[in-house]
């Protein structure tokens, strides 16, 4: 391939209608290729460029939110009716706009009759200092069948302007477990990529209604502008909805933070059972972790169990996360009360993280969220994460509880002044309003749960554990492995889930966590393994 580079000596002063002008010679020979250089692409778009029979084209993508600069509006044959700057972007109208891909195919013809004419036109009444887009805007309003749009996906481009699109463009581009690993180590922000299904990361998807999300969106402006409330309102909030003096709840932004924060003041021994969510044993740098023997063929323990740790090791806490997360398993409210008990007269604290516990069937989920409870066993210190049971992540919230008010005190004074932000706040002081839609939202995770679950069931090699919470452990007993199956998921299906290799008691690379969707989402995962696994 012959290369010949045409130089803009002003290129600090000028924009690109000029260096594209400068190049005009060249253009008005042939068929052109237009091209920018901060862009990558699948090659199949220059191919579907080339072989189109029509002559004009503009590449396009349906708008998606990450998408930046000029938008089209196109008719039903495809021709641009209209080209869109920032002034006359409306968020309200993105349905019916496209994105200029900044890829396009001119004619000879149309270089020589319309764009070169204008182009020198345009410059001369507006200068240099301008994008060649305008000139294709001032087309396409004078003539609605000049330029047509070739419509391609958002997950075949990219555009690269700073190091956070490389980092975003990379991820799209990678193939095999490369990607996957890539994505893993994101830790969410998946709403950059708008093409993926994500079963890796557990929210509530039957919650918030449509209303409360249209009250938050209503008062969007005042709560960008205004700073929230300190930990103290943050507190009555909390206090309001879970029926707990403020003075025993704390607020966190995640339970990561709670957690976080409570692990400065662990010491000691502390009995965890294992698998476990690995925030809890990674925290607690000045304690030392105690196992609680697991079967490790279901993953199950008791109430014993912990009791016989704690007593054997002289442990000084306990870690029980129900249902645990990834395993699912579950301990009745009775049960746990007879550990609290048992504990209190060891003088050993119980961390109980109710985070999942919403999620259990209707007949045996409750909450250690009440003032009785709390006040009876002052060893009992209860987390929740906000963000996963009620199905806003994007907020940051949990909450933590306890009826020795001194520890709550230095829990918040360990936290940032402003920790929560105006958006979670106002999610709090609006939320008693919705509180049957959510407890109706919970019964239809265990309802769409227990179906997810004969349906995967169904499925050979294919081992599923019972489950009280949001996700299920699912066991591969065939040929295929998990980070195989993972990245075959990723890369035919742009379906997103979590490979349990890296945590231990899964060593053997042979178990996921599935999230639980909604049922179309769900279908559409059971299709896609079937096809997998065969």
């Amino acid at each position: 391939m012959k290369i010949e580079y045409i130089e803009n000596p002003v290129y600090d002063t000028t924009n690109n209608i000029y260096s594209l002008y400068l190049a005009g010679s060249e253009m008005a020979k042939e068929d052109t290729i237009l091209l920018e250089s901060d862009l990558i692409f699948k090659p199949e778009i220059l191919t579907k460029l080339i072989t189109s029979p029509d002559q004009n084209l503009a590449v396009v993508s349906p708008f998606e939110p990450w998408m930046d600069g000029t938008c089209t509006l196109l008719d039903e044959e495809r021709y641009i009716t209209g080209i869109l700057d920032k002034v006359r972007f409306n968020w309200s109208e993105t349905g019916d706009y496209y994105k200029t891909v900044n890829i396009y195919k001119f004619s000879k013809e149309f270089t020589q009759q319309y764009y070169l004419p204008f182009l020198d036109a345009y410059q001369k009444a507006f200068g240099k200092n301008e994008y060649y887009e305008q000139v294709l805007k001032v087309i396409s309003f004078l003539s609605s069948s000049a330029l047509k749009g070739l419509v391609v996906s958002g997950n075949e481009w990219y555009e690269i302007d700073d190091p956070a699109d490389l980092a975003i463009a990379e991820d799209r581009f990678k193939s095999g477990s490369e990607k996957l690993h890539s994505l893993e180590k994101r830790y969410g922000g998946y709403w950059r990529f708008p093409q993926i299904k994500d079963f890796c990361y557990l929210v509530n998807p039957y919650f918030p209604p449509a209303k409360m999300v249209s009250e938050l969106t209503a008062s969007f402006g005042t709560l960008l502008t205004q700073y929230p409330s300190g930990a103290a309102q943050q507190s009555l909030l909390a206090s309001k909805i879970f029926n707990v003096m403020p003075e025993h709840i704390v607020v966190g932004n995640g339970a990561a933070e709670l957690i976080s924060s409570l692990s400065k003041f662990v010491t000691g021994k502390v009995a965890v059972p294992f698998p476990t969510f690995n925030e809890y044993p990674e925290r607690f740098a000045a304690a030392e972790v105690i196992p609680v023997p697991t079967n490790m063929e279901n993953f199950s323990y008791s109430v014993d169990d912990i009791i016989a740790t704690v007593k054997k090791e002289q442990a000084q806490a306990a870690v029980l996360i129900n249902p645990d997360n990834p395993t699912g398993n579950f301990l009745d409210r009775d049960e746990v009360l007879r550990l609290c008990a048992e504990l209190k007269k060891l003088n050993a604290i119980l961390f109980f993280d109710e985070s999942f516990i919403d999620f259990a069937e209707k007949e045996r989920r409750y909450t250690l969220l009440d003032e009785g409870i709390l006040s009876e066993y002052p060893n009992l210190i209860v987390v929740k994460s906000i963000s996963k049971s009620y199905g806003v992540p994007g907020l940051r919230l949990g909450v933590l509880a306890c009826s020795d008010e001194t520890y709550i005190m230095r829990i918040r004074k360990t936290n940032a002044i402003w920790n929560i932000n105006s958006f979670g706040e106002y999610f709090l002081q609006i939320y008693d309003k919705y509180s049957k839609t959510y407890a109706a939202a919970c019964d239809s995770i265990a309802e769409e749960r227990s179906r997810f679950a004969k349906r995967l069931a169904e499925l050979k090699g294919f081992t599923v554990f019972p489950s009280q919470a949001n996700y299920l452990l699912c066991k591969l007993t065939g040929k295929v492995q998990a980070e195989e199956l993972a990245v075959q998921l990723l890369e035919k299906y742009n379906i997103f889930i979590k490979d349990l290799s890296s945590k231990k008691c899964f060593e053997k690379g042979s178990y996921i966590r599935l999230a639980v969707r909604d049922q179309t989402d769900n279908d559409a995962l059971v299709a896609a393994l079937k096809d997998i696994l065969g």
